[in-house]
Parts: C-alpha cells; sequence; structure tokens
C-alpha cells in the first residue's frame, strides 16, 4: 500500500534538506519515521483525521466507491436461474359415450375421434390437432361408469394438458328396458326372446295380471364383478282387455270356464 505521506509530500514542496517555508526545518531522512513527520507537520493531529470517518459504509480510498454493481445478473449473486411458474392443469372435459345393451353383454372398442388444442413450438400459439382415443367398454358395466384418458385434452399457454372423461350412458332398445344388471321384458306371455337372440320358455301356472313380473334367471346381463355369472331377465306382463269378445269366442271361454 502506498504510504499518505508519500502522496502528499510533493504538494507540500518538501525536499530532502529543504525548508517548506519560514517555518520550522523538515528533514527527511532514512531513519526517522514518516507517520510522525507527517503527524508533526500538522501539530500532532492524527494524519488520517482530516479525511474523517467511512463509518464502515464508504473507503474514501477506495476506487471503486462511485460504482454500483445493480446490473450483476441475478445468477452471478447466487441466485441462480429463475425457473418459469408451474402450469396448473386444465379442467376435465367430459363427454357421454352411448352403449348398446348387445355392447354391455358382449363387451367391446369404441374409437372415438376427439378434437383438441394443443401448444405450438413457440410456446404461446394453439394449434387444432385431432386424436382417435380406444375406449374399452367391459361386460356388465353400468350407465355412469367413467372412462378417463389422462392429459389427453385441451392445453393453452397457462395450464397443462387436461384430461378427458367419458361417462356410459344406455341407449334406448326397442323391446328392453336395463334395470342393473336386470332387463325387463314387456308384452310377451309364453316365449321370451334373450339378449342373444334365443327363445326362453316362461311357465305361467298362475294367474297373470296386469303389471306381473316374472324372471329368468342368469339371462340378464354379465355383472360387473364376476363377468361369469349374469342377472336375471325381468319380464313384464301387459294385459289388455278387448272391448268386445266375438261370439266364437265366448263360446271357447264358457267351455273352458265349465271344465275348472
Amino acid at each position: 500500500m502506498i504510504s499518505i505521506l508519500s502522496v502528499f509530500l510533493p504538494f507540500l514542496g518538501l525536499k530532502s534538506g529543504v525548508s517548506a517555508g519560514q517555518g520550522n526545518i523538515f528533514r527527511n531522512t532514512p531513519q526517522s519515521d514518516p507517520h510522525a513527520t507527517f503527524s508533526s507537520f500538522f501539530h500532532g493531529a492524527d494524519h488520517f483525521d482530516i479525511f474523517g470517518e467511512a463509518d464502515g459504509e464508504e473507503d474514501l480510498f477506495n476506487p471503486f466507491r462511485q460504482f454500483t454493481f445493480s446490473h450483476v445478473p441475478e445468477a452471478a449473486a447466487g441466485g441462480g436461474p429463475r425457473k418459469p411458474p408451474r402450469r396448473l392443469q386444465g379442467q376435465a372435459v367430459v363427454h357421454e359415450l352411448p352403449v348398446t345393451l348387445d355392447d354391455v353383454m358382449h363387451g367391446c372398442t369404441k374409437q372415438v375421434k376427439v378434437t383438441r388444442s394443443r401448444l405450438g413450438a413457440d410456446g404461446r400459439s394453439l394449434r387444432s390437432e385431432d386424436k382417435v382415443l380406444s375406449v374399452v367398454v367391459k361386460k356388465g358395466w353400468r350407465s355412469g361408469t367413467r372412462i378417463t384418458f389422462p392429459r389427453e385434452g385441451d392445453e393453452t399457454p397457462d395450464s397443462s394438458p387436461a384430461d378427458i372423461t367419458f361417462v356410459l350412458r344406455d341407449q334406448e332398445h326397442p323391446s328392453y328396458k336395463r334395470d342393473g344388471s336386470n332387463i325387463a321384458l314387456c308384452g310377451c306371455t309364453v316365449n321370451v326372446p334373450t339378449l342373444d337372440n334365443r327363445m326362453m320358455p316362461l311357465p305361467c301356472s298362475d294367474v297373470i295380471k296386469p303389471g306381473a313380473v316374472r324372471r329368468l334367471r342368469g339371462e340378464g346381463l354379465p355383472l360387473a364383478r364376476t363377468p361369469s355369472q349374469r342377472g336375471d331377465l325381468v319380464v313384464e306382463f301387459q294385459v289388455l282387455f278387448p272391448d268386445r269378445i266375438p261370439p266364437q269366442s265366448r263360446e271357447i271361454i264358457k267351455h273352458s270356464l265349465g271344465q275348472c
């Protein structure tokens, strides 16, 4: 470090063995203490007092004290690069998927084409694209069953791809009505057609009243948890009474009732 004395002596006109004026004569010898000499020149005052105190905040002899370093990158300051905020997932897209009783009877796979939005290469623009999803419908699945395809839905600059969910809905059948794993058939009184195109005789040993219900055990749909077992085929009778009976039919009825 350069001595303070060596900095200020040229300005004071002090040389070895030469007077600076009419005052005292200063002799600069190798054995003399420059700090003591400088102090005696200022009449005993501490030779650093004339420059004030730095208060620990600013060094007067620091050549970089006028510069700030606010332009230093955060990574250089130890903060590391900032990560982009994590995108939240978009709201799931729900579609109803109609299924027939035949689909539930045998199980099937349905190919469903969906149109979704995806981000472009710049991370901001959106493009539209089509994708075919294979929806597997298992035997015995009930109406309301949900099948979800994760992250196959729409994407936006602010949200990650959403899920797509399909909800099974029973299609109306011309002859059958579903009740859980059971199916009901109305209007048949003797031979009952089954879902797999067989004819099952239904014995009716008692009087059939309007709205009467009979079951054919094991002729319904497969059970979801045990597909090897099936529900029942429920037969509901609708009895129509004629407004009048032809004479020939009356004789047949009278004969039949007379034998009872």
